[in-house]
């Protein structure tokens, strides 16, 4: 007998594109072999390091982000940014045509010293006007860069000059602040990171940086849905979705920081990181005072601000970090479908496929094998979940990331690979002998119910009303 895993494969080479093509609307699709996009903006993470002897701050990490180069003029430190439009790869498969800074999505994070004197020109290469806001830095307000309020807008081809000295330190951002709808939905935005000028404790060993935002892209699009107001299906930390993130590293014993930022159109973020207690050390306004502060594994990231966690990692292992809201961590196509959990589809798939040879419903026991089947997909989409892991398929895409941490890593700050974990830490599959030790006793249908998991026909079929779905798997040698 075929099983369901085999099955599912060879339907689905037979008839996945069009299958969902059938159940997502597109917008202009990509032709794959005439219009293939090459992107400028990959993701791969490129810091700055300062000039020689400039012993100012320890530079963050913007993982898969870049880190906007300066220059000391007359005292004061000169960046430039550049608005322009940008290609731009959210994982393997999906690219699009966004709009960022310095060829970059989102752009670049701006590093500087409290008390610093910076000046930041910004040439504007779109086709339209913009300007950049400097959001949460306190500065004059004809600096603040709200269009048509404290500034003309920036035509494009024209340069624009911003100075100001930097009065606190902390977490901030910086974004379009001329048709926001528009442009912060196509990508125009950044961090800026101010470190303090006398800090009253030690930089962390590991400091990162992190940017969260959401997008609509349709199936098969080639450009950002600015537009839309709530059915965003693209969720990022630096403007990259699971698997297209890059983990984040530590070593046994390191104090480890992570700054968010969440400049979503219309969502919160509830950050969830395994394996640790965390305090958040600082929000825009500033740093918390140790006395008010708390443990958390989970912290609330509202759009349009910052939040700063600590830890000591002294855990080894590879953990996950995610948003814990559960549409944000899935990529495109799981969103636009009906509820078909538990529905008998046997009698539908046999009337459909004379006319479609191959179809299938699928969606009925969940979507965790939609990537895992290796389906093909719409040209320029990725699957709505997943990458493989070390022992499985990981069953999550959009906002995740894995922190991984070791007692020794790569000098070269390569990927150290999956964690091994020591014997006897890692869950299994129960053995019969264990499970009659401790008195944990199985229906007879167990087997049956096992075979109906992963026998498509029955799992089309009826459920026997006697029995129940039994979710342990059981080792039978």
């Amino acid at each position: 007998m075929i099983n369901r895993r085999k099955f599912l494969t060879a339907a689905a080479a037979a008839s996945g594109a069009a299958l969902v093509g059938k159940l997502m609307p597109t917008a202009r699709a990509i032709g794959a072999s005439s219009e293939k996009i090459v992107p400028v903006s990959t993701g791969k993470t490129e810091s700055f390091n300062p000039p020689s002897g400039w012993k100012g701050y320890k530079p963050v990490i913007t993982p898969n982000g870049l880190t906007l180069p300066w220059k000391m003029v007359g005292g004061v430190k000169v960046f430039h940014l550049i608005a322009e439009p940008v290609t731009h790869e959210f994982a393997s498969g999906l690219v699009a045509e966004c709009w960022g800074y310095n060829g970059r999505v989102h752009g670049p994070t701006i590093e500087a010293v409290e008390g610093d004197r910076v000046r930041i020109y910004v040439t504007n290469r779109l086709y339209s006007p913009t300007t950049v806001h400097w959001h949460g830095v306190l500065l004059p307000s004809g600096m603040d860069g709200v269009g048509g309020l404290s500034q003309a807008a920036i035509q494009p081809g024209e340069t624009f000059q911003y100075e100001f000295i930097l009065k606190q330190h902390g977490t901030l951002m910086y974004h379009s602040h001329h048709d926001e709808m528009t442009q912060m939905q196509l990508g125009m935005m950044g961090l800026f990171v101010i470190h303090p000028k006398n800090a009253s404790d030690n930089p962390p060993d590991r400091d990162y940086a992190i940017m969260l935002s959401e997008w609509k892209v349709e199936v098969g699009a080639r450009r950002p849905d600015p537009n839309e107001m709530t059915d965003f299906n693209i969720f990022t930390m630096n403007a990259r979705s699971f698997p297209g993130t890059q983990p984040l590293l530590a070593k046994v014993g390191d104090r480890v920081r992570i700054r968010l930022g969440n400049l979503s159109s219309m969502s919160h973020h509830a950050i969830h990181l395994h394996g640790y207690h965390f305090k958040v050390v600082e929000t825009d306004g500033g740093e918390i005072p140790k006395e008010g502060q708390w443990p958390e594994t989970t912290t609330i990231v509202p759009t349009g601000s910052t939040r700063t966690i600590e830890f000591t990692a002294y855990e080894p292992g590879d953990w996950a970090m995610h948003c814990h809201m559960l549409h944000h961590i899935m990529n495109q196509m799981g969103h636009q479908f009906g509820n078909v959990i538990g529905v008998n589809t046997k009698e539908l798939n046999q009337k459909i496929r004379p006319l479609i040879p191959g179809y299938m419903v699928m969606g009925q026991h969940g979507m965790g094998d939609m990537g895992e089947m290796h389906m093909t997909v719409p040209p320029n989409s990725i699957p709505m979940v997943g990458g493989q892991g070390q022992y499985d398929y990981i069953t999550m895409g959009g906002m995740f990331t894995i922190l991984k941490v070791r007692e020794e890593l790569p000098e070269d700050g390569s990927d150290p690979g999956w964690y091994e974990s020591p014997p006897g830490t890692l869950a299994q599959v129960a053995a019969e002998e264990d499970l009659k030790r401790d008195g944990i006793e199985l229906s007879k249908d167990s087997s049956q119910a096992n075979a109906l998991l992963f026998n498509e026909e029955n799992l089309c079929g009826v459920i026997p009303s006697a029995s129940k779905i039994v979710t342990a798997r059981v080792k039978t040698h």
